[in-house]
């Protein structure tokens, strides 16, 4: 069986709007409320769980899948190793779970999530 994907993220340059824009359409409830304002989609109605938030300064707008693995760092050579380039090491999330991110070989932002490590 192979891996399952377990998050989705939409960045883009305002945030809230885009929040705002994903709850309306699909009625998603979504909570901003913490430092970050990363609003987190609850998954219990929607489905797949998911984050929309503004993306750092020059940052691209993007949607990444998050994909559960056992280990970040040997998938990161996995995919180093079939033409992807690494992104993000592997980041503990404050209160939240362990990610690494590639690119694949058309410039496509992957995630990786560390299995056993979300909240």
């Amino acid at each position: 069986m192979g891996k399952k994907v377990t998050h989705f993220e939409i960045i883009g340059k305002d945030g809230k709007k885009l929040q705002t824009f994903y709850s309306k359409l699909f009625d998603w409830p979504i909570d901003a409320n913490n430092p970050l304002n990363y609003g987190q989609v609850d998954a219990h109605d929607s489905g797949l769980g998911g984050g929309i938030a503004t993306g750092q300064p020059g940052e691209p707008s993007r949607v990444t899948i998050y994909i559960e693995v056992e280990n970040l760092d040997e998938y990161l050579k996995k995919a180093e190793g079939l033409g992807g380039k690494t992104i993000m090491t592997p980041t503990d999330v404050p209160s939240g779970p362990r990610l690494a991110m590639f690119t694949d070989p058309e410039g496509h932002v992957v995630g990786l999530l560390q299995a056993g490590s979300m909240a």
